[in-house]
């Protein structure tokens, strides 16, 4: 039986040219190999397995390497390669420093820094995790690492550069290394699939890519157990259930439970995702990633960010179309929260369930938010023409209008509420005689002023035997009571409580005043409270006209100054502030010998 060699060792390059997506770090190397600008020391950074042992290695080679090549890349036909490739090389030493960590340990291999090599020209130390050593094995480090003899160079590899002391750092040329992309990924496992005479799926190759999480030793490694679990066809179904990886239909078939408000399905998929033995963690942040991939897809410049498979990728764009944006957004937003939550969660399933059930009803509240937006624009758009809006008069299309008033403009006068015609002189009384009826004279009229229109003999027409008229007539100068007024105000007031508070605090803490029984004056204390009162007036002065049956009722909203503020603060200003509403107050107090406190 033959020896089997994992493909990570098995495919390990052993050129610059063959380093998988390190290409900025490979021709830095090349080119001071090159220009033989060498330093005395280098630090490799980088995540786990990304190349930098495997770049420590080549760079060692090929700067002892007797027969370069045009590229400036190792022979590896002279003796010096062909020791090195046979792990005999006496002028490469390696060294783990998560076990040798002492100031004993970097002594001894101080020592060793003296003896010359015997074939090339340096000698190379490459120490892994060099994080790992202690402080004091660092201090015995510095001199050395400044200043080594000529022919020894240090290559220092970390996947925790946060961890080394500044005064190493300082002495090192550094190299951050990238995370292997997918596409790379990818494009190297289907070279070593070739090679192994393995078929593949492109999906299933992306899988495994995903899974590695940038890292192309991992994605070796779950490659070779993947061969092993489905043979010599690697296909996304084997690797999913090798893997224990959700697949993707999941997570599309609960967007279109979002997106069509069918919480009970999506509850019961959620439980189908937990039966089959998937965390509920690791649903939770896959979601989130689907929702970030449909809204990188709603771009054309986004859609490159996408690291899945060609057929995954139109499946997105397919969804993302059904998608808005703020739909995309609030979804992101909301599991996000449940991720962030999970850990500190009692019950982590509802706390799940919970998230699932906020995103199906995402667009059944942006139903409801256009719904009210709705209903407000058309209250404002009736409150803007008062109560009795004046209805376009139908002219008569054969005979050409006269609109040259007969009287200056100046000289028509301005309509007075006390003698407003009902509408049916507009309605019921004919089409009126337009030659006659001054236009500009209307559009001058205020909207909540309808004014008398004139039929064809001169004479206001007002039909005073329609009873619905005179309805809108009493409608329209119905008197204002004081107590009236200050039961619709505060009821006003009860209606916005739970979303607006601060305007009910300031419009049962200031009282309002009426004038002349058609005026209403507020006073507020500073411009924040002026710009509540504003975001609805409105609507609140349409509420009042409506309930007090009066459309001349005007609210007039101004910042009160400083002798007007009647801040309540003590017992005694409530008093005085509720005595002035009910006098009975007054009496109780005489009678029954009570204090303020």
């Amino acid at each position: 039986m033959d020896h089997f060699i994992v493909s990570a060792r098995k495919y390990r390059p052993s050129t610059f040219i063959s380093v998988i997506g390190q290409t900025s770090i490979t021709t830095t190397l090349k080119n001071a190999i090159l220009r033989k600008h060498l330093a005395q020391a280098y630090l490799f950074c980088g995540s786990r397995g990304v190349g930098k042992t495997t770049c420590a290695r080549i760079f060692a080679k090929t700067i002892n390497c007797l027969n370069l090549t045009a590229d400036t890349e190792p022979c590896n036909t002279c003796e010096s390669c062909k020791s090195f490739n046979e792990n005999r090389s006496l002028n490469i030493h390696e060294l783990d420093a998560a076990s040798n960590n002492s100031v004993e340990d970097i002594r001894t291999l101080i020592e060793k820094v003296r003896i010359p090599p015997q074939i090339g020209r340096y000698s190379v130390y490459i120490i892994d995790e060099v994080h790992m050593l202690s402080n004091a094995a660092f201090n015995a480090f510095l001199k050395t690492l400044e200043e080594p003899p000529a022919h020894a160079i240090f290559i220092l590899a970390t996947t925790e550069k946060h961890k080394i002391i500044p005064t190493i750092l300082s002495r090192c040329q550094i190299f951050d290394f990238n995370r292997i992309r997918v596409e790379d990924m990818v494009q190297f496992l289907t070279y070593i699939a070739k090679e192994e005479n393995v078929s593949t799926e492109a999906d299933a190759l992306n899988v495994i890519a995903q899974k590695a999480d940038g890292a192309m030793r991992d994605a070796l490694s779950i490659f070779d157990q993947v061969v092993s679990f489905s043979g010599d066809a690697i296909t996304y179904q084997k690797v999913i259930e090798n893997l224990n990886v959700l697949d993707y239909e999941y997570f599309f078939r609960l967007t279109d439970f979002f997106l069509q408000g069918k919480y009970a399905d999506a509850m019961l998929l959620y439980d189908e995702i937990l039966s089959k033995g998937f965390d509920a963690h690791n649903f939770i942040k896959g979601l989130s990633g689907h929702f970030r991939d449909l809204l990188m897809c709603r771009d054309v410049r986004t859609i490159t960010l996408l690291e899945v498979g060609a057929s995954i990728a139109t499946r997105y764009q397919t969804q993302s179309a059904n998608c808005a944006p703020e739909f995309l957004f609030e979804a992101l937003s909301i599991s996000s929260k449940c991720d962030a939550g999970y850990k500190s969660s009692s019950s982590p399933r509802l706390h799940v369930e919970l998230a699932l059930i906020e995103l199906c009803n995402i667009l059944a509240e942006k139903k409801k938010s256009s719904l009210a937006v709705s209903v407000t624009t058309a209250e404002e758009k009736k409150t803007s023409y008062g109560d009795n809006p004046l209805p376009a008069a139908s002219l008569d299309q054969t005979k050409p209008a006269d609109l040259t008033p007969d009287v200056p403009l100046a000289e028509i006068p301005t309509p007075t509420p006390a003698k407003r015609a009902p509408l049916s002189g507009l309605i019921g009384g004919g089409v009126p005689n337009t030659s006659s009826f001054s236009i500009k004279g209307a559009l001058t009229s205020k909207p909540d002023e309808v004014a008398s229109v004139p039929d064809e003999k001169g004479e206001d027409v007002i039909d005073n035997d329609d009873e619905q008229d005179t309805e809108l007539v009493d409608y329209v100068e119905k008197p204002v009571k004081n107590e009236d007024f200050q039961r619709v105000w505060k009821s006003y007031a009860e209606r916005i409580k739970q979303n607006k508070f601060r305007l009910y605090n300031a419009m049962l803490t200031f009282e309002p005043t009426l004038v002349d029984g058609y005026k209403v004056e507020f006073f507020v204390s500073n411009n924040l409270q002026k710009e509540e009162v504003d975001s609805v007036f409105h609507e609140l002065q349409y509420y009042l006209r409506k309930h007090l049956s009066n459309s001349t009722l005007e609210l007039v909203v101004e910042l009160a100054t400083s002798d007007q503020k009647t801040l309540i603060y003590t017992a005694e200003d409530k008093y005085k502030f509720l005595s002035q509403k009910n006098q009975v107050l007054v009496m109780l107090r005489q009678q029954m010998n009570l204090d303020f406190e």
